[in-house]
Parts: C-alpha cells; sequence; structure tokens
C-alpha cells in the first residue's frame, strides 16, 4: 500500500463501510510495516465511523494499542474506555489501560484496572490465561510499589497457581513473605516445588535465609543467567589512561533520602581532589532531600543517566574515560547491571548496595575488612575482596539527632529494660524472634522497640509474641521518622538486639554513633558479619555472640547490669571522638591507597 491512489482506495471503502475485519487487520499491519502508524489510525477510526460490526470493540483496541505506542495518550485511553464499554468483560484494553496509567504516574486508576480483571473468572481458554496472568502480576508489583503488601502477596499467589513457573514471580511473592512475617516463608503452592522456591528466591531475601555463603553465591549467579546480557563486548580496553587525577565514578539509583547515601555521603566529599575527580552516575527519583543535595555538591561531576538506556550510559562511562567505576547497587531494586555487563571502565567494584556477593561477571572487588568477609570465605564471592585495615563501611560525622525524646513520647513504659531492634520486618526471622520473647521473659519490666514497618508485619509480630507465652504490650512499635528524630531514639533505648543471619549494617552504624550498645550475633556471610566488623573497628568484640543461646544469654546479662551498659555508651563515646570507626577522612586515605594500587597494577594503555 505504497502508493496514493491504493491508500485513497482503501479509506473509501473504509467510508463506504466494505472493509471486513480480517482484511482491516491486514491493511493496518501493512501500514505499521511501512512505517506509518499516523495513517493506520486514519484507517481505523474512518473504519470505525463508517462499519456497523460486533466486533468493534477489537478494533477500538488496536487503535488504543496504536496510539499508545505513539504515546498519545488522551486518544489511546478513550479508545481503550469505548472498548471497554463495548465489551466488558475484554480483558486486553483492561490490562493496556492499568499500564497507560502507571505510565502517567496515575498509580491508584491502575490498580482499579487491573483489580477489575483480578475480579474476572479465570478464562477457560488457553490463549486468554497468559493475560490475565500478565494482568495479576501487574498488580501484584503495584500494590508491592505502594505498600499495599498483603493484597500484593494474594494477587502473585493467584497468579504463581495458574502458572507455577514464573521465577519473578516467585522471588517477589518469597520477599513479600519476608516483609509481612508471614512465617514460615516457604508453604505449599499448588504446582511449585519447595526446591524451585529456593531457586528462584532472590540474592537480597536469600539473606535474610541463609548463613551459608555457598547457597547466596548460587542465588546471585540465579539472577546472573535470568537478567544479564551476555557476551558484550568490553567498552574499556582493561589499561590504564595515564590520568594526572584518577576519575572515580559512583553509580548508583540511590543518591536520595536512602542508607547507600547517608554513608558514603561524606565519602564523597572526603576524596582528596589532588589525586581523584569524582563522578556520580545516577538515575535517582530526585526527592528534594538536603542528603541528595549534599551528594551532588560533593560530585565534581553528577551525570544523570535517567533517559539513557543500559548500553547508552555504559558508552557514556567509557567516554569520560572513568578509571575505577563503584557500583553502589548490587542487585538491589532500581539496579541496571547490565551497565556493568557493557564494562565501561577497566576497574569496577561493588560497595554497600547488596551485602552479599553479587555474582556479577564484571564486577572485579567488593570493599570489605578481613572481620567481613574472612580470606576462608572469600571463594564464595564472585568478586576479589579488596581490604580495608579498620572497617569496610564508610560513615558520616555529619548526622545530627534532635533532642532526645522521652518514654512517654515514644510509647515506652516509665520504667523497665529498653531492648530494640529497628530493622526492616524482612530481617526478621522466627528463630530470631523466639530468642527475643525468651529475654523478655527473662528480664522482668523489659519492652522490645521495633520499627513500625508495616501494619501486616506488626499483627503477626504481635501474634507470634502471644503464642510464646509474651504480651503484645511488651512489643512497642516506633514510626517511621526523620532521620534526626530516628537517632534521637537511641538515646532512650538501653541495648539493640541484632537480627541473624542479616545483620544491621546503616541502621548497626547509627546506633554505634549515638552511643547505644549493640549485640550481635556473627556467622559466615557477609551480612551475618556486618555488624561484628563495626564492633570489631569499635573495640567491643564483647558483644559479638556466635551462637544463639549465647546472644541470649549476653542479652539477659547485660540488662541485669545496668552499671555495664552505662560503661558499654562511655566506651562508645570515646569511639565516637577518637576510634577507627568513625574516622572517615581516615577511611578515605586507605581505600584511595588500594584504588591506586589496583590502578597502578593496569597495564599501560597502546
Amino acid at each position: 500500500m505504497a502508493s496514493t491512489p491504493e491508500l485513497t482506495t482503501t479509506l473509501l471503502r473504509a467510508w463506504r463501510g466494505e472493509i471486513a475485519l480480517a482484511e482491516l487487520i491486514d491493511l493496518a499491519n501493512s501500514l505499521e510495516a511501512a512505517g506509518q502508524p499516523e495513517l493506520t489510525s486514519v484507517l481505523y477510526r474512518t473504519w470505525l465511523d463508517h462499519t456497523d460490526s460486533p466486533v468493534k470493540h477489537l478494533v477500538e483496541f488496536n487503535l488504543g494499542a496504536l496510539y499508545h505506542k505513539l504515546t498519545a495518550d488522551q486518544p489511546a485511553e478513550a479508545a481503550y474506555q469505548r472498548a471497554i464499554a463495548t465489551d466488558a468483560g475484554f480483558v486486553h484494553p483492561r490490562l493496556n489501560l492499568g499500564m497507560l496509567y502507571e505510565r502517567q504516574g496515575r498509580l491508584t486508576e491502575a490498580i482499579d484496572a487491573w483489580r477489575a480483571i483480578a475480579a474476572m473468572p479465570v478464562p477457560a481458554s488457553p490463549e486468554l490465561r497468559p493475560t490475565y496472568v500478565t494482568a495479576l502480576n501487574s498488580l501484584g508489583r503495584v500494590l508491592e510499589l505502594t505498600k499495599e503488601y498483603e493484597e500484593a502477596l494474594g494477587i502473585l499467589q493467584r497468579s504463581l497457581e495458574l502458572d507455577p513457573e514464573q521465577a519473578d514471580v516467585l522471588h517477589h511473592w518469597v520477599f513479600l513473605r519476608q516483609r509481612v512475617c508471614a512465617w514460615p516463608i516457604y508453604i505449599d503452592v499448588p504446582g511449585v516445588l519447595r526446591a524451585r522456591m529456593v531457586e528462584c528466591t532472590s540474592a537480597l531475601a536469600m539473606i535474610s535465609l541463609s548463613d551459608d555463603p555457598a547457597e547466596q553465591l548460587r542465588a546471585a549467579h540465579h539472577y546472573v543467567e535470568q537478567n544479564l546480557l551476555r557476551n558484550l563486548q568490553p567498552l574499556a580496553a582493561g589499561t590504564g589512561y595515564g590520568h594526572t587525577r584518577l576519575r572515580i565514578a559512583y553509580l548508583s539509583s540511590d543518591f536520595c533520602l536512602h542508607p547507600v547515601a547517608m554513608l558514603t555521603v561524606e565519602l564523597l566529599e572526603c576524596h582528596d581532589r589532588t589525586h581523584f575527580e569524582v563522578f556520580g552516575f545516577d538515575w535517582t527519583r530526585d526527592d528534594g532531600s538536603a542528603l541528595r543535595a549534599r551528594v551532588r555538591a560533593a560530585c565534581d561531576h553528577f551525570v544523570p543517566i535517567h533517559d539513557l538506556d543500559d548500553a547508552a550510559a555504559a558508552r557514556l562511562i567509557r567516554d569520560h574515560e572513568i578509571d575505577i567505576l563503584v557500583d553502589l547497587q548490587g542487585q538491589t531494586a532500581g539496579a541496571r547491571a547490565n551497565i556493568l555487563e557493557y564494562r565501561p571502565a577497566p576497574i569496577q567494584i561493588t560497595y554497600l548496595g547488596l551485602p552479599a556477593t553479587t555474582g556479577l561477571p564484571a564486577i572485579d572487588h567488593v570493599i570489605a575488612d578481613r572481620f567481613l568477609i574472612p580470606p576462608e570465605e572469600a571463594p564464595h564471592y564472585s568478586e576479589q575482596p579488596l581490604y580495608l585495615p579498620d572497617v569496610y563501611m564508610a560513615s558520616d560525622r555529619q548526622r545530627r539527632a534532635a533532642t532526645a525524646p522521652t518514654r512517654a513520647d515514644c510509647g515506652l513504659p516509665a520504667s523497665g529494660f529498653v531492648f530494640c531492634s529497628f530493622n526492616n520486618s524482612f530481617k526478621y526471622t522466627p528463630e530470631v524472634f523466639a530468642l527475643w520473647m525468651q529475654i523478655l521473659k527473662a528480664v522482668p519490666d523489659s519492652v522490645l522497640w521495633l520499627l513500625a514497618d508495616n501494619r501486616w508485619a506488626e499483627t503477626a509480630l504481635r501474634r507470634a509474641a502471644n503464642a510464646h507465652g509474651v504480651s503484645e504490650q511488651r512489643l512497642v512499635f516506633a514510626p517511621r521518622a526523620a532521620p534526626e528524630r530516628y537517632l534521637a531514639r537511641y538515646q532512650v533505648a538501653d541495648l539493640f538486639l541484632d537480627t541473624y543471619p542479616f545483620n544491621a549494617g546503616t541502621t548497626a552504624n547509627d546506633c554505634l554513633w549515638m552511643g547505644c550498645p549493640l549485640l550481635t550475633r556473627s556467622g559466615r556471610t557477609f551480612a551475618a558479619r556486618m555488624a561484628g566488623a563495626l564492633l570489631t573497628a569499635a573495640g567491643l568484640p564483647e558483644l559479638i555472640t556466635w551462637s544463639a543461646e549465647t546472644y541470649r544469654d549476653t542479652a539477659i546479662a547485660l540488662a541485669q547490669d545496668p552499671a555495664r551498659c552505662q560503661g558499654l555508651r562511655a566506651r562508645l563515646a570515646e569511639v565516637r571522638e577518637r576510634g577507627a570507626l568513625f574516622d572517615t577522612p581516615r577511611f578515605t586515605r586507605h581505600l584511595e591507597t588500594r584504588l591506586i594500587e589496583l590502578v597502578q597494577a593496569l597495564p599501560a594503555s597502546g
């Protein structure tokens, strides 16, 4: 249909209502294939205006999909709505309408569009089931995004019952069960083998489920197999550039009010500009926070890559001749691991984002200390540890706390020992919670102060306390608060009880900075040794335990010895002033020394 006369004839036939549906679809496909989508829309609209057909809703859907592709959102929405008005049971326009709303940020309307599909009976036709499943998955994904965790969990489980072989759905389902403390995490789902659940558990979710570094490496490799591009031509030659100042770039979607930015901002500020030029490659949602502004100011070059695909972003990094690319993401939400797979820098390092091995083939090193990753565990990491002498974690000495609240302000009883654990709920396990309940039983009038992460987790934890014979009133939930108010809470708590096998990281750093003693249980994995690494740097190895029984008994003993707890606070005050744990300039110099060594070991270019 290249000639104008032929097109004119076709439109006249559509005007006269002389084209059957099958021919219309063929003609429209030919126009689209010829690169004429606008003329395709004219053909569809002419046919719709002049043809009386019981299947007009199918053409309205096609017209809507065409407008959708052209990002003509308003006419696309109108076409979808006309299709639905003609046939309320037509799934496809509802699915696409939800996608259109999501693209526009109209999440409530997207959810409503997909909920309407979820309320329909499961299609009997095998051809329609994939569309129905896609709608369930879209609904579950956005419900998770809007923190409607319980409904999201139920929707994803329905999807799995229809199609058990969905690795991505399984990994979200597992993580959602962790978030709402739905114990045990792995339960029977028709058609889904338990081994398949474990296989599809994400690297992040596996951290809370296993202290076996080999199992975490398997989870990381599964992610790589499912999500990464293969056999890409490296953009960087693997040789040095010979820059007078080494170009170090940090790669992240978390340059905002996020734990990664909280830990790294002063590191960015402390880099020695006589030897380093600092870049930030960013695809973060701009939250308008002071922390984001501080990160931007700390970079010599802050480069947004939101609108670039992974290949283009990698080429941009290569064009800047970055010597060392530091990934702050790992396999966490928002990750763009394929940027690294294009190998845009000769040296690529992961740091902080994922407290485990990433399994990413293009990452050379992980920043660590010898407590965090003992040399004997290094074979379970796809990266080579880049050991620092004191501690692996940077800190921010500029964080400030609000005035200490009263116990009444916090909803705490006027007296009694206050245990706290302000970790996210997905770090809680039934085994750790059982220990906490034993500790509360052994320490009369004590309470456990937890983060109010979500209402379903809170309900589940109160129910679990009652099942252990502990009044749910002894659990106190603290709502999320601004950083200054959150930090101030540590002045009220007596002892932080760490989680295992997923220790506190940033939270442990905050706790120790505020002088609150922290009791941890360490294990074999990165995540199970984070708090122990901080306590080692603080010179407080007595707060590191290695078994459930010792952890429980030490917590009870500390609660029964207030003078010892006060002594620990005094020692932490000394660490804050003069210790290595919070000495960010010292940390930065040590890191820079290692980075210079890496670049010097590269072969010279050309």
